[in-house]
């Protein structure tokens, strides 16, 4: 079986766990609360390559105040379902120090690949540094410093797809939340 029948046949049989309609409530309500706390603070929105695009674009487009964008790359999966060292891909651009920064991911899983990049941009001095991911996956094997102040959804502890998160690099683009069966 080919990568693309098997993802095919993976969606096929997977179980929705969060509709459409849940996950377009959860981008309105992270969006107000970024609103709330950013919107006179000139940030920068540091997006999470590849998962946090997804989710970016749709928090970002509901922000009505200035901001400016970047964006980082590093993973753990490299298309596995299984995370690994830290690779990575590519750094930001834009200088830290002083600004208030968010960072803007899929999902917080183990946090590993989050405790890696807070700390890497934590040493960049900004004035201040949070994270806003779509979707937390709840379970007792998280990063002891890994968390984020702005969670649009809580997820139960499967493999999941959908919305940024990918099923070996396939599905990031449904608009749903779907877990392996």
């Amino acid at each position: 079986m080919s990568r693309l029948q098997e993802a095919q046949a993976v969606l096929a049989q997977a179980d929705c766990i969060c509709s459409a309609e849940q996950v377009v409530a959860a981008y309105d309500a992270l969006a107000q609360k970024i609103s709330a706390e950013y919107a006179a603070l000139n940030p920068l929105m540091l997006v999470v390559m590849i998962g946090g695009l997804v989710p970016a674009a749709e928090i970002l487009r509901r922000l009505d105040f200035a901001f400016e964008v970047d964006y980082l790359h590093a993973t753990r999966y490299r298309g596995e379902t299984r995370g690994g060292g830290l690779l990575w891909k590519r750094r930001p651009d834009s200088a830290l120090a002083g600004r208030h920064v968010l960072v803007i991911d899929d999902i917080l899983d183990e946090g590993h690949t989050l405790v890696a990049i807070r700390t890497e941009l934590q040493a960049q001095q900004p004035q201040s540094l949070k994270v806003a991911v779509l979707a937390e996956k709840l379970h007792d094997r998280r990063a002891p410093s890994a968390h984020a102040e702005f969670i649009g959804l809580q997820l139960p502890d499967r493999y999941v797809f959908g919305c940024g998160m990918d099923y070996k690099e396939y599905w990031r683009q449904l608009p749903a939340i779907h877990a392996v069966k």
